[in-house]
């Protein structure tokens, strides 16, 4: 018989740390907690019943009663906060629909903020794509841009009415140049110091939006890429993170979370406040189809998904698996 050579093994040996369970969570390097994840919540005016959006799987849109329940139940779990955007019956150019104290995300606001009181951040939607009959997130000039500056204008206006319906947090998601700005201007203007500022700095034009517009039921002709950022670039969406802070921004996020995770990291590096990342309608969508044939474990998958959000920086995370993801994390 041939003896074996003695062969010592090796010195260091990184999977002494993964031995067992316990010892993983002890040296876990991310945590991912109930209290950094925010809920996006969507209420329909004039439904009798939650409706389902059919690209998203287990996600609907709300009646005012049954947001009041979800945003309940949301606050029970622990969940940060949750994010409000509101449908209307009715869309007109201007997007009145927004600022109207009589609108539907007002109402929502008002019925939500009386349901949990401090016990859950309400956020809110700023932006008027829902509201206008074109879809697009401001006012158009004749010939079918974006007004850039009157939209501003808007946007104070539907910031006030957000802050006199009682909202903790509003989220200016157009993409206009100086938003952060004209809303902390408005807002303080008007005494509400308190209110703050969730500014969508880096929202690039993606393909992964798409569930999103079934979900809003978007009217949009044509696309957003004179305002929204181009997916090629990265160093812009630092620059654009560091004007909002300058502006007044409390927070700033990167939407979407999961082609920019990159992103979310310079993002993070680069500026002195929390940070969100918002993990889309259609990375939400594209797990869910995954699962429903099999191809994946959903529920560690979700739980992976949003632990690499974390990991790349984000401070909180939106997402639509938040109630979910809180009950997995409580086991």
């Amino acid at each position: 018989m041939t003896e074996q050579p003695d062969v010592a093994g090796p010195v260091v040996r990184p999977r002494r740390l993964r031995t067992t369970p316990s010892l993983r969570r002890l040296v876990a390097e991310t945590s991912l907690e109930a209290r950094q994840l925010v809920l996006p919540v969507f209420v329909r005016e004039g439904l009798t019943e939650p409706r389902p959006i059919g690209s998203m799987p287990g996600v609907v849109q709300h009646t005012r009663d049954s947001l009041v329940r979800a945003a309940a139940e949301a606050a029970e779990l622990g969940l940060g906060g949750v994010m409000l955007f509101g449908i209307p019956e009715h869309k007109d150019a201007t997007g009145s629909g927004a600022i109207d104290p009589a609108g539907i995300l007002n109402l929502a606001i008002t019925d939500v903020v009386a349901e949990v009181g401090d016990a859950l951040t309400v956020m809110s939607d700023l932006c008027l794509d829902e509201f206008t009959d074109h879809g697009h997130c401001g006012v158009l000039t004749p010939d079918g841009r974006v007004d850039n500056d009157r939209t501003l204008a808007a946007y104070a206006e539907m910031a006030l009415a957000h802050a006199h319906a009682g909202i903790d947090m509003v989220g200016p998601s157009g993409m206009m140049d100086g938003q952060v700005a004209v809303v902390r201007s408005a807002l303080d203007g008007a005494g509400h110091t308190d209110v703050s500022v969730l500014a969508y700095s880096a929202k690039y034009a993606s393909a992964f939006f798409g569930p999103f517009r079934e979900a809003v039921d978007s009217s949009l002709q044509g696309d957003r890429r004179t305002y929204q950022q181009d997916p090629a670039n990265g160093r812009e969406g630092v620059r654009e993170a560091l004007l909002d802070v300058e502006e007044g921004a409390d927070l700033v996020m990167v939407k979407p979370a999961l082609a920019y995770l990159d992103v979310v990291r310079r993002v993070r590096d680069a500026v002195p406040v929390p940070v969100a990342a918002y993990n889309i309608s259609g990375e939400y969508a594209m797990l869910e189809a995954a699962a429903a044939h099999g191809w994946i474990d959903r529920e560690a998958a979700i739980l992976e998904t949003l632990t690499s959000i974390r990991r790349a920086g984000a401070d909180v995370v939106l997402t639509y698996w938040a109630a979910e993801a809180a009950r997995l994390l409580a086991r």
